[in-house]
């Protein structure tokens, strides 16, 4: 506080000097220089009296002495904490405070709502304003000469003290510095404060404290940490399509933000993609945990065991969280050792006793009117509990989180039907085929697709090995995809080749584009371009050879039996219905027996088949090993890649078909080919054992093959029989003309050769080669068996 000493003699001083040192007790312990000048005691004669009767003494001897004093001195007396007693200083203070200033700064610390703190260069509390008391709530009196984290009670007091330290050593001031108190008995939350430091320094520029200014911020903090979590939650939850994942997010964004510790479950119908049910809900309904976060400070390693994840976990009756599925009203509750609901849930009330929760909110994730499941935020150890306001944040955040869950629920239905479709159309089990080997890796993408492979067998023993890919994903690429795959079935049986079983399917697939370009335009189908990839090889056993044609897809590898692996130059062609009018290049390969063929679609490119790739290795190691491992490691060596697309690969290692399974005969081009052609085909059969009645009809079947050849082809003709799971007769000339089957008449005595060959084959067909054509004819093999020499 100031003081001022009236006297009648002029004196000045400079400011700042020490005059009087005074103890507690009122009595002299230090005077100074300029007190002995302005006085006339010296040291000796006023150290140890009181200063009460030296200053009684110099008002009485100032009316007869008045040409000692002729004006004023002013002083200022300052409180100076040493040890445990408080002294007071008394300074010269120069020329006194105008009175409109000191009338200033006492209307400020006697009525300013901004808490005002002066403190010495110890931190100590010198002065404060009375009229808020700043961060505290105790009497001022009681908190002068108090360190100022001490009378404030800050969270962290050291780090406030090294901030103030700071501003006192640089003079740099700190405005608007958050901090928290620590939690007052009755008070039920924290208060936040903003405060910022300045530096005091007198007229010669020393530094003789700082000045903290203070200011109560609570409501507007919390409000905008409302505002931020709402945010966060908004931002951070939703990216992804999976209830679960939805949930985690969820957890994530509010711990430790809102609560210590959130759980989330969700009624399993949601979490299979079903609808979920009206309110309200019924007491059986399971539900799933889906979500879990908690961090507990404090705790030791295994002392805290959260919820486990993804087990049922159904609310008893009588609890909060049971309530809330019934009326989807969020409920603000305070968490006493004797909640009656605790009793009902033992496992929870066993985590909420490891944590030290003391609040608890429950609210609803809801969608019109029907239950997705609940939510309960916990606040615990030194956390506020839970206000009314929260309530309100926690139900925007439910909501939020609702919505996104309704809408993962949506897709992840679609998904299910979409892989259920998917898996339905591809083969199941592959097919078992005896001169091909098979082994197909399918990793779907997580939206689902439209990849599809196949394995078909062709007459004359032949393979056709397919692989497919419709770009898009749900269930509108599987449906696609199953179109396709259809054709392909169809266009198979008509024994093409694969440049023009890629041609007639590129046709079927335009047809597809052409039908969707139709549809209304609120259709979101209509919007979505339809392309489609596929790659087709065929394996002939017999000559081993692969012809391949693409339409998109990367090129294939062969891995030879030693472990080597090439690529095979099949030249590119267009995706599907974007050829025009161009044809899809075939070619013809040579394959050795026992080598792999690798097809994939176009996630493979670059980690696989690409002979840079990552993973090449793996197929270059693979010569003999079991075509299934193989796949196994290829797809544990993709498990943590982003892969862009679906990932399908086809593995077919070849077989060569035995020798003494294939009789091949070239025919002369005259009537003599028909008897030869009947004998050797009769002792043939006989080596292989064949049943009199089969044996029978592949002769006359023979007959007219190669009758119908001499007749309307073209030299050189050449007969093949092939035994293997059906017993093929294939009769093959230079000629391009297509055979009829005609009804002949009575009368005529010709025109019924393929007509009786119909009749008796299971199948037959005409297939075109590079000159010329073949004319097969495909019977049952009735269980015959290869006789072996003795």
């Amino acid at each position: 506080m100031w003081r001022q000493v009236w006297g009648r003699r002029c004196f000045r001083m400079p400011s700042g000097d020490v005059l009087v040192l005074i103890d507690e007790g009122g009595r002299v312990v230090e005077w100074g220089r300029p007190a002995e000048e302005l006085f006339g005691w010296s040291a000796e004669e006023a150290v140890g009296r009181s200063v009460t009767a030296l200053m009684s003494e110099a008002a009485a001897d100032g009316e007869r002495q008045s040409d000692r004093f002729s004006d004023a001195a002013a002083m200022l007396v300052k409180p100076l904490l040493q040890g445990t007693s408080v002294m007071w200083r008394v300074l010269a203070a120069g020329d006194a405070l105008p009175g409109q200033d000191v009338a200033i700064l006492k209307a400020v610390f006697a009525h300013s709502p901004v808490g005002l703190h002066v403190l010495d260069s110890q931190l100590r509390v010198v002065r404060m304003s009375t009229a808020t008391g700043g961060l505290h709530d105790a009497p001022v009196g009681h908190l002068l000469g108090k360190h100022f984290t001490e009378a404030c009670e800050l969270a962290d007091p050291e780090e406030e003290a090294a901030v103030a330290r700071r501003v006192l050593e640089s003079g740099v001031p700190v405005v608007n510095r958050i901090v928290r108190r620590i939690k007052a008995p009755g008070q039920p939350t924290r208060r936040i404060h903003s405060v910022s430091y300045f530096r005091l320094e007198d007229s010669h520029g020393d530094v003789v404290g700082l000045v903290a200014s203070t200011v109560d911020v609570t409501e507007r903090e919390n409000a905008q940490n409302r505002l931020a979590l709402l945010d966060t939650v908004r931002t951070r939850v939703g990216h992804r399509l999976s209830v679960m994942d939805v949930c985690r997010e969820l957890v994530e964004a509010v711990v430790p933000a809102f609560a210590g510790i959130a759980d989330v479950e969700v009624i399993e119908d949601v979490v299979g993609g079903e609808d979920p049910p009206l309110v309200p809900v019924h007491p059986e309904v399971p539900l799933r945990r889906a979500a879990f976060e908690g961090r507990i400070s404090g705790h030791p390693v295994g002392v805290f065991r959260p919820l486990p994840v993804g087990v049922f976990c159904p609310p008893p009756a009588g609890t909060p969280f049971s309530d809330v599925l019934c009326d989807l009203r969020p409920r603000l509750v305070s968490i006493e050792e004797d909640s009656s609901w605790l009793a009902a849930d033992p496992a929870r009330a066993e985590v909420i006793r490891q944590s030290g929760a003391h609040s608890l909110i429950v609210a609803p994730l809801a969608l019109r009117d029907h239950a997705l499941g609940v939510v309960s935020f916990y606040r615990h150890q030194q956390q506020d509990p839970f206000e009314e306001e929260d309530v309100a944040v926690a139900s925007a955040v439910c909501a939020h989180a609702a919505l996104c869950i309704d809408n993962a629920r949506q897709f992840m239905r679609e998904w299910i039907i979409a892989r259920t479709v998917q898996r339905r159309l591809l083969p199941q089990p592959p097919a078992a085929h005896a001169t091909v080997e098979v082994s197909p890796l399918h990793l779907p993408a997580p939206e689902g697709g439209g990849a599809w492979y196949d394995a078909i067998a062709l007459p004359g023993a032949r393979t056709a090995l397919i692989v497919g890919d419709v770009a898009g994903q749900g269930i509108a690429a599987a449906i696609t995809m199953g179109l396709l795959r259809t054709a392909v079935h169809t266009l198979a049986a008509l024994d093409l080749q694969p440049d023009e079983l890629l041609a007639r399917l590129s046709d079927t697939t335009a047809r597809l584009v052409a039908a969707r370009a139709t549809l209304p335009l609120m259709d979101p189908l209509s919007r979505e371009p339809l392309t489609a990839d596929c790659i087709i090889a065929i394996y002939d056993p017999v000559e081993l050879t692969c012809t391949i044609a693409r339409a998109g897809l990367p090129e294939p590898v062969t891995v030879f039996p030693d472990g080597t692996s090439a690529d095979l130059p099949v030249p590119p062609g267009p995706p599907l219905a974007e050829t025009g009018n161009a044809p899809f290049p075939a070619t013809t390969v040579d394959i050795r027996e026992g080598s792999t063929l690798v097809m994939g679609t176009a996630a493979l490119a670059d980690e696989v088949l690409a002979p840079s790739g990552r993973l090449r290795p793996l197929l270059d190691d693979a010569g003999t090993a079991p075509l299934p491992d193989l796949c196994d490691d290829i797809a544990h060596a993709l498990a943590g890649d982003h892969r862009a697309g679906e990932t399908l690969m086809l593995l077919a290692r070849t077989k060569a078909l035995p020798q003494d399974r294939v009789l091949t005969l070239p025919l002369p081009a005259d009537p003599e080919a028909a008897p030869i052609a009947r004998a050797a085909a009769r002792h043939q059969l006989e080596t292989w054992g064949v049943d009199e009645e089969t044996a029978y009809t592949t002769e006359l079947i023979v007959s007219e093959l190669v009758g119908n050849a001499v007749r309307y082809g073209a030299p050189p003709l050449q007969l093949r029989l092939i035994f293997e799971r059906m017993l093929t007769c294939e009769v093959s000339d230079r000629a391009t003309s297509a055979p009829q089957v005609k009804h002949a008449r009575t009368i005529d005595e010709t025109g019924r050769g393929l007509f009786i060959i119909a009749s008796l084959a299971d199948e037959w067909g005409t297939r075109y080669q590079t000159q010329g054509k073949t004319v097969w004819a495909e019977q049952p093999t009735r269980g015959a068996a290869v006789k072996r020499p003795e």
